[in-house]
């Protein structure tokens, strides 16, 4: 398979990388491009994309491989599929309501949405969620958007995963982390429904317009269509990029790797909110219990065998590792794999897109010759024994109309 934008010394780069693995500092960008290559090689992958951020900065954006099917090639400007890092996109823009005293972290959503149970029709169950399992529980009062952003909302990952297609809860709200997107779905509601706000509005004011992601947005955009990403799938085979036509808090952004990495060097840096709001948002929140991300529900883990390093913060997920504190969030469906890590010390972040989900065993190796040593916690997000689609089968794969 041809790589695009590979350095001609392969050798001697890959020597480089295996006695910098242990480097903190950024590597420069033939190391990173050999790096790519060998996870290209290792995986089989046809198509990623890779940003650096070292001090605050954007210091290096790539792109390697085939956006499609055809060979075209995939560029920096390539529209890709976001994933849920839309999550993290969302958690910053309604930092900025709080910052503005439109939201309060703490305040219920039932005083916001007193009849949620019953605020059902066939438009609002097709853009938002069903809430009628609500009803009979009223455990849903307790809900804050604080335990929404933590993914504590008692919720499975999406309410169309429950029999009857309905939102339940299934433990106390705010007792424990698992993953839902339903609970940023929520979110998304009490603002648009109760408050009266635009979602997408919001964010293309509040962060893609000032850091100048004139290629991003949270519905599809005609323009997208000359560079545009398909995807591959872990057996091979392609899927064609979805137009998402509805906002979704928990996933319909498009964006490319030149946008995305704007977004991060401003999460680093804390622009765009206040430092009590940025610092909110990357605390340790809420102790992560289980032994992996995915399935939703599954037993908490036995006391010991429990990672201290590892905490919900405000739509990411936050770690301690070798360099300190740290931040990050994924991506995925069934064509798709995302990564965005950064470390509090010397302000680094790598951010990686991907159309094609095989890449994602290689992240590790990717981040760790990036970053050095980071304890960024992938065993738990796509399980200790297979850092790819197999492990993520399942895990969150959603009708595209949902992602």
């Amino acid at each position: 398979m041809l790589v695009r934008m590979i350095a001609p010394a392969i050798g001697a780069i890959c020597l480089f990388i295996g006695a910098s693995q242990a480097r903190a500092e950024v590597p420069p960008g033939p190391g990173i491009d050999a790096a790519v290559v060998q996870l290209m090689q290792d995986t089989g992958a046809r198509g990623i994309a890779v940003a650096v951020i070292d001090d605050g900065r954007v210091v290096y954006v790539q792109a390697y491989g085939d956006r499609n099917a055809a060979g075209d090639p995939l560029t920096t400007d390539t529209i890709m599929y976001g994933a849920s890092l839309t999550k993290t996109v969302f958690a910053w823009s309604l930092l900025q309501l709080v910052d503005r005293g439109v939201v309060d972290l703490d305040r219920p959503v039932a005083e916001v949405l007193p009849d949620l149970p019953s605020m059902y029709d066939a438009d609002i169950a097709n853009r938002y969620s069903d809430w009628r399992g609500l009803a009979e529980d009223p455990r849903w009062r307790t809900i804050t958007p604080r335990i929404a952003l933590t993914h504590s909302t008692g919720f499975l990952n999406f309410g169309w995963m429950e029999p009857d297609e309905r939102i339940r809860i299934h433990f106390d709200p705010g007792s424990r982390y698992a993953y839902s997107g339903d609970g940023m779905i929520l979110l998304q509601f009490m603002l648009e429904k109760g408050l009266g706000r635009d979602v997408g509005g919001d964010i293309q004011t509040g962060i893609f317009d000032p850091l100048g992601m004139t290629n991003t947005s949270l519905i599809w955009r005609p323009d997208f269509a000359t560079n545009l990403a398909d995807g591959w799938k872990a057996d091979g085979a392609i899927e064609p990029h979805d137009e998402r036509s509805k906002v979704r808090a928990a996933g319909s952004m498009d964006t490319t790797i030149h946008d995305i990495a704007l977004f991060a060097a401003a999460l680093i840096r804390g622009d765009g909110i206040s430092p009590a709001a940025r610092a909110e948002m990357v605390r340790p929140q809420l102790a992560i219990t289980t032994a992996t991300q995915f399935p939703t529900l599954q037993p908490d883990l036995p006391p010991e065998r429990r990672r201290p390093d590892l905490q919900a913060g405000l739509g990411l997920v936050t770690f301690t590792g070798p360099q300190g504190p740290g931040f990050y969030k994924g991506g995925h469906n069934d064509s798709t794999g995302n990564t965005l890590v950064c470390l509090e010390r010397g302000r680094r972040c790598i951010v990686i897109l991907s159309n094609d989900v095989r890449s994602e065993a290689g992240f590790g190796d990717l981040v760790r010759t990036v970053l050095g040593e980071s304890g960024v916690p992938y065993d738990w997000e796509y399980g200790a024994a297979h850092w790819g689609a197999g492990a993520l089968s399942g895990a969150h794969t959603k009708p595209s109309s949902l992602r």
